[in-house]
């Protein structure tokens, strides 16, 4: 009735069942914060803050496990090294950019071209010698430049393919001529070894960690005989409109030596740890590509029950970083409902009476955020609202749910009436939590959450 009465006289927002579960979903979060604040739960109990900070609290703990593993396989030695560079699968590159834009008209296009032959003119009188001076004072390309124009060491296929096919032609020390490519003109230097030994080794480091890395997760998944279940891209597509009764869906998605399974649950745990632009496209994804996704997080599942197995703890810096982050989350939620424990004690005598205070300060906020839109709509952190529900009996009635829509949309018909206009739809408002996003759309090497 609270929601159908907030959501009725939101005209910005539609009265859609989809909507209303979302809404509602947040607000239970939101009640449930607001009782235990009542209850003068202690939310910054470290049980309570390594829950809630799940994805964070992973990440650390893999990062703190695979510098054991980067430490078990060595350093690079100058010898190899060199042997790298001398064999040419890795190389390194410097190059100046002279842009064209792709709408340029001929003239302007052979105006630049003159200006790429000047600069290699002014290269070639010493050599390359000059080239980082030229770098400076020429190159377009901004990401390079305030590198001195060096390019990251790289197998061949990285760049476009005029720039790779010109570049591989060079022995180390020579300089290519001008090279058209989509993004304009280019002069190409490949250093000798001696001018860039410090940055090759660390790209050479940094190449040979990732294939490892590669390795090793292939190998967990090999050796813990992971198999994906028929029908499971089938269910994954069915989880992602449904997220909150995926949370406790036991069906299995993956399955693996050990009685070990990765279940819908997990799934839908993943998906909150995920950044949501990449959740978005799980819905029309094909067979093949939901198929990899169940792979790849079991394959992370399946990293962290070895992180687990290794007993990685958090350092006293980790537990810094993790309790700020945990802090801030709290204070903004307590900012929002202008709450506080130190409040709440004052202002009931019993717990009932500090959980009603709390709760009249949700309805107060909700209000403002919803149907006045005065304030912003922030859900409570994800896995923060899972944890404070665990153990609670709080849970969202379809029927209810149904009862609100009727709800708001005779009260949306009444305030058309009564106004003269029509209802309108719009976009919620419903923002995205703080924070950055928990797991990088691309890692070059087996991510955690983050």
């Amino acid at each position: 009735e609270h929601l159908a009465k907030l959501i009725g006289h939101a005209s910005r927002i539609p009265v859609r069942p989809d909507v209303f579960t979302g809404l509602a979903s947040v607000y239970l979060d939101y009640a449930v914060f607001a009782t235990a604040l009542g209850h003068g739960r202690d939310l910054h109990d470290s049980t309570l803050v390594l829950a809630a900070e799940w994805p964070l609290v992973s990440q650390i703990r893999w990062e703190r496990y695979h510098e054991q593993l980067i430490a078990t396989r060595g350093q690079l030695t100058t010898a190899q090294m060199d042997s790298a560079f001398t064999a040419g699968s890795m190389r390194l590159f410097q190059h100046i950019l002279i842009r064209v834009p792709a709408s340029a008209l001929p003239m302007i296009e052979q105006q630049k071209q003159k200006e790429a032959t000047s600069v290699l003119m002014q290269a070639a009188v010493q050599r390359g010698a000059n080239f980082r001076q030229l770098v400076q004072k020429y190159s377009e390309d901004p990401g390079s430049k305030v590198r001195g124009g060096y390019l990251p060491a790289s197998p061949r296929g990285q760049w476009v393919a005029a720039f790779d096919s010109a570049a591989w032609t060079l022995p180390p020390g020579a300089m290519t001529g001008v090279v058209r490519t989509p993004f304009g003109f280019h002069i190409i230097r490949r250093p000798p070894l001696a001018e860039v030994r410090d940055s090759f080794r660390v790209d050479l480091a940094n190449a040979r960690t990732n294939f490892l890395d590669s390795l090793y997760m292939d190998s967990l998944a090999r050796d813990r005989r992971l198999e994906i279940v028929s029908g499971a891209p089938a269910r994954v597509r069915a989880a992602v409109p449904q997220i909150v009764a995926a949370r406790t869906d036991e069906r299995a998605l993956a399955t693996y030596r050990g009685g070990g399974a990765f279940r819908v649950k997990d799934l839908a745990r993943w998906l909150l740890a995920l950044d949501p632009n990449d959740v978005r496209g799980i819905t029309t994804a094909t067979d093949a590509q939901l198929t990899q996704l169940v792979r790849v997080l079991a394959q992370r599942e399946i990293l962290l029950d070895e992180v687990a197995k290794a007993g990685v703890q958090l350092a006293a810096r980790d537990w810094e970083q993790v309790r700020a982050e945990h802090d801030s989350s709290v204070a903004r939620l307590e900012r929002l409902l202008d709450l506080s424990p130190e409040m709440l004690k004052d202002s009931g005598a019993t717990p009932a009476a500090r959980v009603h205070v709390a709760m009249a300060h949700l309805d107060r906020y909700t209000e403002q955020a919803i149907t006045q839109g005065t304030s912003p709509f922030v859900p409570v952190p994800p896995f923060l609202a899972a944890a404070l529900r665990e153990g609670q009996d709080w849970t969202l009635n379809p029927a209810g749910v149904a009862r609100a829509v009727e709800g708001a949309q005779a009260i949306r018909a009444a305030d058309s009436t009564a106004t003269g206009h029509a209802p309108t739809s719009a976009p919620t408002g419903l923002r995205r939590a703080s924070g950055p996003p928990p797991v990088p759309a691309e890692s070059p090497r087996p991510a955690t959450p983050r």
